[in-house]
């Protein structure tokens, strides 16, 4: 007598289990990681198709700037879409994204400056300072938004 025995197992992934993080894209740390990405690309994009910078030193800073913090957010905003700050446990995400904020507004601040006052009459130009203060009020806000996960208050679990 013989019986053959078939076993079925079904395994169900959970939103939470899935690599990548849509959900992400729709809170205020990802809008605002998109808008600052949004901002420093438009300003990239009007400093380096400007004709007749009046100041070369003072725009190839400015480009560097945006284009360095541009691709620094893009990293960061990647890790959290795909989930790999899990992956490498060995860094304080919150940390490093605080001190890259903290650097990034002001540097980006100094620049749009710098922007400004030697943007002359051409308008391309002053459009890029007037996104880079936009990106530095967005860099401030998450700047702010990160301090209060990172340094604020914790909870301790304890109940008096």
């Amino acid at each position: 007598m013989s019986h053959t025995v078939i076993t079925t197992t079904t395994t169900t992934r959970t939103s939470g289990d899935s690599v990548f993080n849509a959900g992400y894209t729709r809170t205020i740390p990802g809008l605002l990681k998109m808008g600052q990405m949004l901002a420093l690309l438009v300003t990239f994009l009007c400093v380096r198709c400007a004709r007749g910078w009046p100041s070369w030193a003072a725009f190839q800073f400015f480009e560097v700037v945006t284009l360095w913090f541009l691709v620094a957010f893009l990293i960061f905003f990647l890790m959290h879409l795909f989930r790999l700050q899990a992956k490498m446990p060995c860094i304080n995400w919150p940390l490093t994204e605080f001190f890259h904020y903290s650097v990034g507004t002001v540097l980006v601040f100094i620049a749009s400056i710098v922007a400004a006052v030697n943007s002359g009459s051409v308008s391309a130009l002053v459009a890029g300072s007037v996104f880079g203060f936009i990106a530095t009020f967005l860099m401030a806000v998450s700047l702010w938004t990160s301090y209060s996960v990172t340094c604020g208050p914790h909870p301790t679990g304890s109940s008096v």
